[in-house]
This record gives structure tokens, C-alpha cells and sequence, in this order.
């Protein structure tokens, strides 16, 4: 199948290319379970799209690329996304495909996800679609370990953006995104995701993902498993993140936070760190920004959280430390190199 997106303009400067699923999510709108409530909210959700409305809310300019059905949950899931500043002129809607959906069942003990995604339009995502994104010359572009699960034809989509972005100079961000429940094959998961990891620039993964693939149960293990990556950050919970730049180890805790929902904190904290080094931030001051949007979606219902500070001093906030109790042990870090 040959897949093309309606238009291929050219990316602003600092652009960045966000390329996975995205569905509509159901949720009880009034806080009650399932099968409770009465009326219900419909937004899309999606973890690069989750980045990309991120990215946006910040200030960098974001595009959000993918498939979604010819359908009306299609055209909300656009629109909705257009809505927080996003572009989507790189997303296709694919004639007679539908678009995948979950609902969410709010509970006290953890929220619940029923999927209907099987057999949706983003399954069908090539090396086409990849080779029609990457000719826009994004600067930047957001991969997860979603993408490669949904089928093979999105695990050859996935390395085709890598192999592509490598000979164009375009940085690579990846956040492993672990999904037992899409990798029947756990020791393909394991192989797939670590292979995709290995050639991009920058990767995230929790540290309980890491133990999961690949029996790395400490930050430093992680990045022995990985040292393609010229940047690797290890999140653990609310513990701490622990980032490693060639020869460079920097450590910052997380915020205490009174957590409302988790889902959306890995995105938005994904998020705070490419803007923040898109902003030639150093790796600690990368790190606290992505603990603090990481907050904002952690005390919310909301996937991406309400962005309720003015971006500048998110960054100046980042800068200092001022969020935090005790200096973490700087290291200055040179920004990435992002220049077309």
C-alpha cells in the first residue's frame, strides 16, 4: 500500500515531528466508574500526540503525524489536537479504516483501560508514510515503543524515520514505552525496542520497563545495555531520573506530588526535556523540567494535565532549582545540535 499525507510543507525551524497513534478516549466526565456515570468526555489520546500538545503549550512549534480513520472520531481527533496549537497537516485520514478507541474506568485503586483498538486505521502506518513525514525535514522527531507493537508494517515505519533521520541530521527521540499487553512475544519486545533504541539520539525508559526487557534493574545497567544512544534518561517513579550524556551521570529527584492520575506523566515529562534542550538547557535543568510538567499531568485527569504557569518561568524555574530543596550537582551540558 502507498500512503502519502494530504500535504508535506516544510517544518518551521525547531520543529518537531511527532509520529505514532492516536485514539479517541472515553471518560466519565463527573468522576464516577463506568458504569455509573452519566456523561461522558471525549478528547484524543495518544502518547506522542500527548507530546506534542506538550511541546506546544511550551512553545515549540509541534506537528503531530499519523493515521486515523476516515471516520468522526477521525475528524474529532484532529480537531481537538489542532486545538492546543498543534499541526496535523502531516496526519491522513485513511479512506474505510476507522479509528482505534479505549475507555477509561475511573477507580480509587487505579484506573482501568478497556481497548478497542484492534484493526484501526494507525496499524497501517508504512516505510511510506515514514519517507512522506521525513521529506518535510523535521529538526526533530518523537518515536515510542507503541508504534513497532501495532504491527509490522509500524515497526518498518519506526526504522525507516531512524535510518532516514540519521543521514539527515534530524535528532531522534525515543520513549521506550513498554506495552506488555501489545507484545505477545515478550522476548521480541525486548529485542525490537532495544534495537530501535540503540540508533537513536536520545531515549527515555522507566526504570521498571528496563527490568521487564532486559533484566536492568539500576540506571547505570540501563545505559550498559544501551550505549548507541548519545543520551539516555532512566525514570524511576517518584523516585528519581538519572540522565547519561556520553561520560556525563546526572541525577535529579522527582517532585512530591499528590498524584490524581499517572497516565500522561511519562509524555509530559518527555516533553519538558526536548523543550528544554531545544532551549539549550543543561542536563540537570532538562531533568527539572521534565519533572515539572510531569506534575502538572500527575495532578490531573487530564492526559496532558492544565498547563496553568507561563512557559518562561518553567524555565527559569528549571534553571535554578528553585522547586527543589538541595542543589542536584550541575554539570553543564552543551545542547544538542538541532541545526538543519
Amino acid at each position: 500500500m502507498t500512503t502519502r499525507p494530504s500535504t508535506t510543507p516544510e517544518s518551521a525551524p525547531g520543529t518537531v515531528v511527532c509520529l505514532g497513534e492516536t485514539m479517541t478516549q472515553v471518560v466519565p466526565s463527573d468522576g464516577l466508574r463506568l458504569h455509573e456515570a452519566a456523561t461522558y468526555a471525549i478528547g484524543p489520546a495518544g502518547a506522542e500526540s500527548n507530546v506534542a500538545i506538550s511541546l506546544a503549550r511550551l512553545g515549540s512549534p509541534s506537528v503531530w503525524a499519523g493515521f486515523v480513520g476516515d471516520d468522526p472520531l477521525g475528524v474529532r481527533v484532529r480537531r481537538e489536537i489542532e486545538s492546543y496549537g498543534v499541526s496535523t497537516a502531516l496526519a491522513r485520514a485513511v479512506p474505510g479504516e476507522r479509528t482505534g478507541m479505549f475507555v477509561k474506568d475511573p477507580s480509587p485503586r487505579g484506573s482501568e483501560v478497556y481497548y478497542y483498538r484492534a484493526g484501526s486505521a494507525a496499524a497501517l502506518m508504512d516505510a511510506d508514510y515514514a519517507r512522506a513525514v521525513m521529506a518535510t525535514r523535521p529538526r526533530w522527531v518523537h518515536l515510542t515503543g507503541v508504534t513497532p507493537a501495532l504491527s509490522q508494517s509500524c515497526e518498518e515505519a519506526v526504522r525507516t524515520v531512524v535510518r532516514l533521520a540519521s543521514k539527515s541530521g534530524a535528532v531522534v527521540s525515543f520513549d521506550v514505552n513498554y506495552r506488555a499487553v501489545l507484545w505477545p512475544d515478550a522476548h521480541a519486545a525486548a529485542q525490537v525496542i532495544g534495537d530501535i533504541a540503540q540508533r537513536c539520539d536520545v531515549v527515555f525508559v522507566g526504570l521498571d520497563e528496563a527490568a521487564a526487557l532486559w533484566g536492568a534493574h539500576v540506571a547505570d545497567d540501563v545505559r550498559a545495555h544501551l550505549p548507541g544512544p548519545g543520551t539516555v534518561v532512566v525514570k524511576d517513579g517518584a523516585a528519581d531520573c538519572v540522565s547519561f550524556s556520553g561520560t556525563r551521570r546526572t541525577v535529579v529527584s522527582a517532585l512530591p506530588v499528590d498524584v490524581v492520575e499517572p497516565v500522561g506523566a511519562g509524555d509530559a515529562f518527555a516533553a519538558g526535556w526536548i523543550h528544554g534542550r531545544l532551549n539549550g538547557l543543561d542536563d540537570t535543568a532538562c531533568l527539572r523540567l521534565g519533572h515539572l510538567m510531569a506534575a502538572v499531568a500527575l495532578t490531573s485527569h487530564s492526559d496532558v494535565g492544565d498547563l496553568r504557569t507561563d512557559p518562561s518561568q518553567l524555565l527559569a524555574r528549571a534553571r535554578d532549582g528553585s522547586d527543589w530543596p538541595a542543589p542536584t550537582g550541575a554539570v553543564a551540558a552543551q545542547p544538542l545540535d538541532v541545526s538543519p
